[in-house]
Formats: structure tokens, C-alpha cells, sequence
């Protein structure tokens, strides 16, 4: 149920409202260790982010799962600032996070996707401002397709983008109109039809060929949607919302294809 709910708030567009009185998230986004919670404003927007890396690296804007911005994708962006980076990752949720299933899916669903790039782009301009002189952008899940979904409204601000998992809305954001270059990464076991499923992985690969972006597309043998959650909790959580095992061989792969694609295209 998990993950039909994933692929159908995503799918359904920009902003979907499920409707009548829910609870909201009960617990809250805190920076990780290594991380420093800051206030973006630039280009006219103004939210809660988490940085790390040097000041003036390659930068790259490092977007949350629905959960919210756990300790997970900030370990994340870590692992990115690690390899020479500024990683910044936005709090879409403005400090909110989902324990359960219904509570990251109320909060996806009441999500501006068009407010979301607008932001992201706006991360962009401020990682600019403190001396990066190329950006790029990867996400999770959502942010996978958020990711995407920058992609097509990239406007020199975005040089490059690297989805996992997850596809945007074809009526909303068309990904045949992405001219920057893409790497994508998808399990074969992942069963989110229509938006991160092998289907929806062929699909993106025909979209980006008509659009004649450079882009390349990986399938991972063996693991299913989240495959890149290595943290205790999540590895738990994933096993249980997708029913697939933890493949650590599978992340770090992932990770060195990303690295190497960043390198291309955010250091050349």
C-alpha cells in the first residue's frame, strides 16, 4: 500500500490535495552531524536548507525522499561533499518529517512540485553567489523526480542532473525537453509502476533520447525502490515497505558512477 501511494501522489501532479482533516508529522528535521542548518534567500525566495563542503567547490543541490530531509539524505550529501564538494539540501517540508507511511505521503501530497524547482533553482543562485561556478543536482524518490523536473526548466542555473528512483509528471514537467545531461539509477526489483519501475525507467530513457541530451541510465540487479538507504533504520524500513534486501555493493557503485558524472560535467 506503501508504495502505490508513493507512485500515485507523484504521478497525480504538481500539487495533490488528499483531501479532509490529517495529522501532521509529529517529529522535526535537525541538521546531521557535519551539517550546518542555514536560511537561503536568493532569487526571491526564502526556506530552510543544510549545507556542508566547502564554500566556492562544485556544487551540488542534494534533494530529500518524502520522508523529509532525514539524517539519511544528509549523510548523503556527505558522501557527495566528501568527494570535493558544496552540497546544500532544501527542507521542502519547512522542518517537517513523516515517521510512518500516511504522514510522509500527507506531506508529499501537499507539496508545490513548480514551488519545489523554483526553490531548487534558488539554491542554485545562492551556492552561485557563494563562489561555485557550476551546480548540479540529485535526489531520492522525490526527489529523484524533482530532480527531473529541474532538468526541464534548467536554465543555465543547472548544469547537470542525477535522479534515483523516481520520474515527474509527463503533464507538467516533459522530460523529451531536457537538453542538460542526465544520469539515472533504478532498481530492477522496484515495483512503483509508472514512476520508478523498470517501465518508467524505458520510458525516461525514450524521453531523453528524442531529447537528445547526453544521458546515460543504470539498472540495478537484485534491489528495489530506496536502494541507496544504508542507514540502520531505513535499510529496516525499506525492507518492509518494498520487501527487497539491503545491497551495499549496489550503493557504492551507484556512488562511484555519480561521482564520476559530476566530475565530468560540474569540475571540466
Amino acid at each position: 500500500r506503501g508504495a502505490a501511494a508513493t507512485a500515485a501522489r507523484v504521478r497525480a501532479g504538481p500539487r495533490v490535495g488528499l483531501g479532509g482533516v490529517r495529522r501532521l508529522a509529529s517529529a522535526t528535521s535537525k541538521a546531521a552531524e557535519g551539517m550546518e542548518a542555514i536560511t537561503v534567500s536568493a532569487a526571491g525566495k526564502t526556506f530552510p536548507a543544510y549545507v556542508c563542503g566547502e564554500k566556492g567547490a562544485p556544487a551540488v543541490v542534494v534533494l530529500q525522499e518524502w520522508w523529509g530531509v532525514t539524517e539519511q539524505v544528509q549523510k548523503q550529501a556527505q558522501r557527495i561533499a566528501g568527494a570535493g564538494y558544496r552540497c546544500l539540501v532544501p527542507d521542502f517540508y519547512k522542518g517537517k518529517l513523516g515517521l510512518d507511511v500516511e504522514e510522509a505521503s500527507h506531506l508529499m501530497g501537499a507539496l508545490n512540485f513548480p514551488e519545489a524547482v523554483s526553490e531548487i533553482k534558488a539554491a542554485a543562485t545562492f551556492l552561485s553567489d557563494e563562489g561555485s561556478r557550476a551546480c548540479g543536482v540529485t535526489g531520492f524518490c522525490m526527489g529523484g523526480a524533482l530532480s527531473l523536473a529541474c532538468a526541464v526548466k534548467a536554465e543555465g542555473d543547472i548544469v547537470c542532473a542525477a535522479p534515483f528512483y523516481g520520474v515527474p509528471n509527463k503533464a507538467y514537467f516533459d522530460c523529451s525537453t531536457i537538453k542538460i545531461p542526465v544520469q539515472a539509477h533504478f532498481g530492477k526489483l522496484d515495483a512503483l509502476a509508472g514512476f520508478s519501475d523498470p517501465e518508467a525507467a524505458a520510458a525516461l530513457r525514450k524521453a531523453l533520447q528524442s531529447a537528445g541530451c547526453r544521458h546515460e541510465i543504470f539498472m540495478y540487479d537484485g534491489v528495489a525502490h530506496g536502494f541507496m538507504n544504508d542507514l540502520p533504520d531505513m535499510i529496516e524500513k525499506k525492507k518492509a515497505m518494498f520487501g527487497a534486501e539491503h545491497s551495499q555493493e549496489a550503493v557504492d557503485l551507484a556512488f562511484s558512477r555519480l561521482l564520476a558524472f559530476f566530475a565530468t560535467h560540474l569540475r571540466s
